[in-house]
């Protein structure tokens, strides 16, 4: 949106241009109101020099009077204005319409709603209604009012978001992990949390430096994100090299399929991670734990979100306990159920079922 709309001038709205000499007899200008029934008043002019203004207010208020066909109507407009001699409000074609506005709402009250004079040059005079300047100056605000709206939520959206990996950060997978509990937890539908932690990190550090860390987290955000669909769930940094993931109906065995892939792509990278002792290349462990809130005997242990939280921190604990990049996940039938191939724990976790 261009900052000029915010700042428009007299000069770039709709001006009325209606001239007449006072030389003229009122019924001339009586023609004129007649004829256009949104025109606002007239310019007056002597020798084609800018004399003064009538309002189609003032105008018709004194011919509605006693007498004021007779008197006005067959008399030169001279004699009209001088029964007038109100003061006129002339501002130049460059006035900003928010000063205009200002302007003319300072005046007297019975000339509040008088007409404009907008002055180009010498010699060029044009008039602009009150009611035009008013829904002029409305419309600014509305600009305004909505550019005002969209910063907003352009800082809230920057608010909710990491600044290094550009996905959303603790404060905002807070709030989106509570807003997901209580909208399941009176549903049977399942809530997954994968928390995933870079293998050896600080070593990478210590070997890359901190700039080829940042990176590091940048690409491992990237990828977990990318393997998400929107309708699947979403991904949050939780500190320094952890990240978390919310699957919201998302089950047990659905979560673990999501987490291999996760661990896969990233592997398939082959981002360089020589200080590692479980691979060349930079590889993630990952802990999954699923509250099923369909099932009365497992909601007796998850009562609340930070016994999910709690239960996947400890599956991630224990993937890197047993020897780093593979999947966890915290069972009630499992105490950790070890995933080293997808198809091999689903087989199981069948069996058991």
């Amino acid at each position: 949106m261009p900052y000029s709309d915010l700042s428009p001038t007299l000069e770039e709205q709709f001006l009325y241009d209606c001239q007449v000499d006072i030389s003229e007899r009122g019924e001339v200008v009586a023609k004129f109101f007649n004829s256009n029934p949104l025109l606002p008043g007239v310019i007056l002019t002597e020798n084609q020099e800018f004399f003064g203004m009538i309002s189609r207010q003032r105008f018709l208020q004194r011919l509605s009077r006693p007498y004021g066909i007779e008197l006005f109507s067959k008399r030169p407009l001279k004699v009209l204005y001088r029964w007038e001699n109100k003061e006129i409000l002339i501002l130049e074609g460059s006035t900003p319409i928010l000063e205009a506005t200002q302007t003319a709402l300072q005046r007297l009250p019975d000339l509040v709603y008088e007409p404009i004079v907008v002055k180009f040059e010498p010699h060029i005079y044009r008039l602009i209604d009150m009611y035009q300047l008013l829904i002029a100056q409305s419309k600014i605000h509305q600009l305004w009012n909505k550019i005002l709206q969209q910063l907003y939520q352009e800082l809230q959206i920057q608010a909710s978001l990491d600044g290094l990996t550009q996905v959303p950060n603790r404060r905002f997978f807070d709030q989106y992990f509570d807003q997901q509990w209580s909208k399941l937890k009176f549903t049977e539908f399942p809530l997954s949390l994968i928390f995933s932690d870079v293998d050896y990190f600080k070593k990478y550090n210590d070997t890359y430096g901190h700039q080829a860390g940042d990176d590091c987290l940048k690409q491992v955000a990237q990828v977990i994100a990318q393997t998400l669909t929107s309708e699947q769930g979403l991904v949050a940094r939780y500190g320094g090299e952890e990240f978390v993931v919310i699957l919201p109906k998302i089950d047990q065995e659905q979560a673990i399929l999501i987490a291999e892939k996760i661990r896969d792509h990233l592997q398939a990278l082959q981002i360089d991670h020589q200080s590692s002792s479980v691979s060349a290349y930079v590889t993630l462990s990952l802990g999954i734990a699923t509250a099923e809130f369909g099932n009365p005997e497992t909601m007796k242990t998850i009562k609340t979100p930070g016994d999910l939280i709690v239960l996947a921190d400890q599956a991630l604990y224990q993937a890197k306990n047993q020897g780093r990049n593979r999947v966890v996940c915290s069972s009630l039938r499992h105490p950790y159920l070890w995933v080293t191939n997808p198809a091999i724990s689903l087989k199981n976790s069948r069996k058991d079922s």
